[in-house]
């Protein structure tokens, strides 16, 4: 043999080993994983990682891909949610006491892989059984019977022998990004925020991730109270007139451990017959450091957000009035998991969300958390969701632990104020524009409770007690009743 082509050849056989290497750290790394608990949300415990190579969550006892004896090429999944949700007292504008529901979730996941290529789809029931009209209900209770994914993509763990993972998603999909706190796929809340677009993702596997998308969120529908009452159906639509996207850069292990997110999305929001909006035109860079709790260490999490744009000052459509848009959130928290039994995690947290100094000038200062989620921060959502990331300012501790390993146990206790005593407490709709209501809005303390039967069935409950603080009692349409707030939950999850 030539030695140019016994060069050749050495290069080659060397790349393919490096990239059996690659495959079998990935393999091995997948074998000695300690799962993660599956959260009490649907799709997102099947949902293998195309790069990883593994599952992130442990699979079910009970599947349908081994019940059926479905082909290697197929996976399937089928969950239920079933909810029972009481709320005593009231704390909305205008309210008149208590509320009950049940909320009813069901998926059903579909997904064809053939060597590199996949095509799924994601069908979702979201229902909220004995909500009437003074419950309050909207399209983030109920949407009944839709496709919330339906997407091709194609994934390749070592790109031309290079180390690097690639995968693009074309379709209706949902997204998780970061500490999801401004994208997210919604774990509590009964319906779930979808896309239709790209998205593109690079990893190296030791070192960073990177993912960029170009999307349309889709709206969901019916969206008036009365159709969603009557269980009108209409299926989901994508906002054409809107555009959603971004790029997000994580960094793995900066040094001693500490891990680091870069980001910037950009929102871009125009009107359409259906849907009138308030044209937000937002940049939104952000940047968050964190330390994974670890058992005899500390942990922490440091992430600061700002946004820059226009906004109209209402949703009118004769309204042509653009507000300058600059708002900023900080996030901070500190922990330490003690070596003792049950495992426990002590932490104190602080949130701030900036609110509008001045609800008559030309210039708006509210944070919009855009398509976030707040269960994990704020306490229980659903047909409860006191607080949000916009106008707050919320220090507060949270206590885990884990008497068995099937046991989850959590304590959380928060103290909320407004950024800004003129602008609203947005989630409850109470605004005093003159601030004589004052700006502390009570306190919040939140038990919780997670038994886990099995791999395929879960069981929860929580409650929240809402302390109401002045501005709650006094704000202008504040409830007639003052008194504080109760609510309780009761969650089964079942997967297949």
């Amino acid at each position: 043999m030539a030695p140019k082509n016994r060069k050749a050849s050495l290069l080659m056989a060397l790349r393919v080993i490096a990239a059996n290497s690659l495959y079998l750290d990935v393999s091995e790394a997948a074998e000695s994983k300690t799962y993660s608990k599956p959260p009490m949300a649907a799709f997102s415990s099947q949902m293998p990682d195309a790069l990883l190579g593994n599952d992130k969550f442990e699979k079910p006892v009970w599947n349908l891909h081994d019940t059926l004896n479905l082909p290697k090429w197929l996976d399937a999944s089928l969950e239920q949610r079933t909810r029972y949700e009481t709320m005593d007292g009231n704390f909305k504008a205008n309210g008149r006491g208590g509320d009950q529901q049940i909320a009813l979730q069901t998926a059903l996941w579909l997904q064809a892989h053939i060597a590199k290529f996949r095509i799924g789809a994601e069908f979702l029931d979201a229902r909220a059984l004995g909500a009437d009209s003074g419950s309050g209900v909207n399209n983030t209770h109920a949407d009944e019977a839709d496709f919330i994914q339906g997407y091709a993509a194609w994934a390749d763990q070592n790109l031309f022998y290079s180390g690097i993972g690639a995968e693009i998603v074309a379709g209706r999909q949902t997204l998780n990004l970061g500490s999801r706190r401004l994208i997210a796929r919604n774990a509590m809340r009964n319906d779930i925020n979808s896309f239709t677009g790209v998205k593109l993702r690079l990893l190296n596997y030791d070192t960073w991730q990177f993912t960029g998308f170009v999307t349309m969120p889709v709206n969901r529908y019916p969206t008036a109270a009365v159709d969603i009452l009557n269980e009108v159906h209409e299926f989901d639509e994508e906002d054409t007139h809107t555009w959603f996207s971004g790029g997000f850069l994580e960094l793995y292990n900066l040094a001693w451990g500490i891990n680091s997110e870069v980001y910037l999305y950009n929102l871009d929001e125009g009107d359409s017959i259906r849907n009138p909006t308030r044209n937000r035109r937002y940049f939104t860079p952000g940047v968050r450091f964190y330390l994974k709790p670890k058992k005899a260490n500390f942990d922490f999490q440091l992430e600061t957000i700002g946004q820059l744009g226009t906004v109209r000052s209402s949703t009118a459509a004769n309204n042509g009035r653009d507000l300058e848009h600059a708002a900023w959130y900080q996030h901070a928290d500190a922990g330490y998991t003690f070596d003792a039994p049950w495992s426990p995690r002590f932490a104190l947290e602080y949130d701030y969300a900036s609110g509008d100094e001045n609800p008559n000038d030309n210039q708006d200062q509210r944070f919009d958390t855009l398509y976030g989620a707040r269960r994990f921060e704020f306490g229980a959502t659903g047909m409860y969701g006191a607080f949000a990331r916009s106008n707050i300012s919320s220090p507060g501790y949270r206590i885990v632990a884990a008497p068995r390993s099937d046991v989850q146990l959590g304590v959380s206790h928060r103290f909320y104020w407004l950024a800004s005593d003129r602008d609203s407490w947005t989630t409850a709709g109470l605004q005093d524009t003159s601030g004589r209501s004052g700006d502390f809005v009570g306190q919040q303390l939140e038990l919780t409770a997670r038994w886990d039967f099995n791999s395929s069935l879960n069981f929860e409950t929580g409650w929240a007690h809402l302390f109401k603080g002045e501005f709650a009692k006094r704000a202008p349409s504040a409830p007639t009743i003052k008194e504080d707030v109760d609510y309780v939950y009761v969650q089964s999850q079942l997967r297949f």
